[in-house]
């Protein structure tokens, strides 16, 4: 198996809430049979509804919103773009469970949920590098052992 992933699939109570939601954060996607599609980079993030993905999985739905022990993240290339992408997602309906601030890292975060209680992370790691097209280069954390 390659070391990738292709999609991320968020399951939702409400498929016209989410994707206003992540419209509301500039997304662009593209609806098809209950189902929107958002180009982010070389993956792609899908919303369908939480009883179908269930279904399709085979795995039983426990319902509500909530932490199910994920947390996407976003990282930026500074700290302003942290505090700007924060308050954009709270004005289009994000509930924001931690300020963005310092990180033990060396970084600023903070962290948001969507409207269905998905966790996202906006993040500025300045140990991380980010491409020109957004896509993210890890270091070479062997070299940096003390």
């Amino acid at each position: 198996m390659e070391q990738r992933i292709s999609i991320v699939t968020l399951g939702v109570a409400d498929l016209a809430r989410a994707k206003a939601f992540y419209e509301g954060l500039g997304w662009q996607g593209q609806e098809i049979e209950q189902t929107v599609f958002f180009q982010t980079g070389g993956i792609a993030v899908v919303l369908w509804g939480r009883d179908k993905v269930a279904a399709d999985a085979g795995v039983p739905d426990p319902g509500g919103d909530g932490f199910g022990g994920v947390c996407l993240a976003h990282n930026v290339r500074s700290r302003a773009e942290v505090d700007e992408i924060m308050a954009v997602a709270a004005r289009a309906g994000a509930t924001v469970t931690k300020d963005a601030r310092e990180t033990f890292y060396g970084g600023y975060a903070g962290f948001l949920a969507d409207p269905d209680g998905h966790v996202w992370e906006i993040a500025h790691n300045p140990g991380f590098t980010l491409a020109p097209d957004g896509s993210l280069i890890l270091p070479d954390f062997g070299s940096m052992a003390g």
